[in-house]
């Protein structure tokens, strides 16, 4: 079997290419990666899993119009990389286009649309991660679970400590011309801290991430999840009222993640968005709101050269400076809104692309967070959410979600407050920002947090 390191996935996908047959357009997405994930519990392995997939997704676009686009689409997908196995997939999905209907937006991607911008060349794989050792790893865990007890003596329980990494190798090749490959690595550790007595319990969540295992930092994930949890303590139901209220970064990413699946070109195509009636060059947001997408910075985890069409990845403004300056689009929907592709392919090897955003953030401010707080003499700071699945929606834009954190009192944080909602819309949340701060956060996933002030908005308690 040849070689399928972070090289050698690319040829294995240009032969599956290669054999398209005259009149159609033909692509192999190629994927292989590994993860482990360590959970402990009072001081021993709750669950150790190595998994290691490699699989082929295979496109086939028959009876086009010759232009490039439209055609009778077929997908299929298998879970090995065997010639034989492909060889089969490659007939599966050649079966399934001829039972297709036209799609007059259904093309992959061509030459011409790969002019601009050039691939970003960066290097997001670190070898030494695939070295180290499962007990290391365990042993990682281990002592994040006791760095997080000894950070606080009102610390009394860990509810989780846990170690994750991936390792994940992609290559795409289409008949039309398009080549393309990526590799990275990611590594985070993650723990949930108790702190109270038998009377109280309150939690709090801390980690560490980075592409290579020396990148974590025990310190840092223990010391956020035992403040994060203590100075919850004492919490008590606030009065109902309308402040101020000032998101943590963690809590600005859940809202942000929302605010991303409505900016998608699918959604916004279909009338599933919020967003579904605005158009570009149209107010959306305070002046002080710039939300963008760019996958081209190292420093996010969703960083990649390309999308999963082998579109090379870009900067993509979707509000600046308050106004909407467009959506996030594949090949299929930019063409269908005469924009173009801006890149934000997503899928694995058992899909089909569908659109979504890598490194999705609010440019940050140049306030820090305690300068930030300094400006509110009285608001609400809220560390977390709950309900924010259930109780909150792309479409609509209303939500509704329960949260706990401090109070602010002269632009400090003060009394921890719990059982209270806050209320109101998505689009109306976004003509209330008053700032952002610099703490720019970045997550494992697609989407960062920062620090962010809003004007009013109703806290609902007592």
């Amino acid at each position: 079997m040849p070689d399928l390191g972070p090289r050698g996935l690319l040829p294995r996908a240009e032969a599956i290419a290669a054999a398209a047959r005259p009149g159609e357009q033909v692509e192999a997405f190629v994927v292989r990666s590994r993860e482990t994930e360590v959970r402990v519990f009072d001081g021993d392995v709750e669950s150790l899993s190595v998994a290691v997939t490699e699989g082929i997704g295979i496109r086939v676009v028959a009876d086009g119009n010759g232009t490039g686009t439209g055609g009778r689409p077929g997908f299929a997908w298998a879970g090995s990389l065997e010639d034989d196995i492909a060889s089969e997939t490659l007939d599966d999905a050649r079966d399934n286009a001829a039972l297709a209907e036209l799609d007059d937006w259904c093309a992959l991607a061509t030459p011409n649309e790969l002019t601009m911008p050039a691939p970003v060349d960066f290097d997001l794989w670190r070898e030494e991660l695939l070295s180290v050792p499962e007990t290391e790893k365990v042993e990682r865990t281990l002592a994040l679970e006791r760095a997080t007890l000894a950070a606080d003596a009102r610390v009394r329980g860990v509810e989780v400590a846990i170690y994750g990494d991936s390792a994940t190798e992609v290559a795409l090749a289409s008949s039309t011309g398009v080549t393309a490959g990526s590799a990275r690595t990611s590594c985070s550790i993650s723990a949930v801290a108790m702190a109270g007595d038998d009377e109280e319990t309150q939690t709090g969540y801390g980690f560490s991430a980075g592409r290579a295992f020396s990148d974590l930092d025990i310190d840092v994930a223990a010391g956020d999840a035992a403040e994060r949890s203590t100075r919850l303590l004492g919490a008590r139901q606030p009065r109902s009222q309308r402040l101020p209220v000032v998101l943590d970064p963690l809590v600005t990413r859940s809202f942000l993640a929302l605010l991303g699946a409505a900016l998608g070109g699918e959604a916004v195509l279909k009338g599933r968005s919020m967003f579904a009636d605005r158009f570009p060059g149209e107010p959306l947001a305070s002046e002080v709101v710039t939300l963008v997408d760019d996958p081209t910075l190292i420093e996010s985890f969703g960083a990649a050269p390309y999308d999963s069409e082998g579109v090379p990845t870009r900067r993509t403004p979707l509000v600046e400076r308050g106004t909407l300056a467009g959506f996030l689009h594949n090949i299929a929907t930019g063409r269908r809104a005469g924009t173009g592709t801006t890149g934000s392919a997503v899928r694995g090897y058992t899909s089909l692309p569908d659109v979504g955003a890598r490194a999705l953030h609010l440019v940050p401010g140049a306030r820090s967070p305690d300068a930030l707080l300094a400006t509110v003499p009285d608001a609400v700071y809220v560390q977390s959410v709950s309900g924010l699945h259930s109780g909150a929606s792309p479409v609509s834009g209303d939500f509704s979600v329960g949260v706990e954190g401090l109070m602010v009192r002269g632009g400090a944080l003060a009394e921890p407050v719990r059982e209270a909602t806050i209320a109101s819309t998505l689009p109306r949340m976004l003509l209330e920002v008053v700032d952002v701060a610099d703490d720019l956060t970045w997550l494992p996933g697609g989407t960062a947090g920062v620090t962010v002030l809003l004007a009013e908005m109703q806290l609902s308690g007592s």
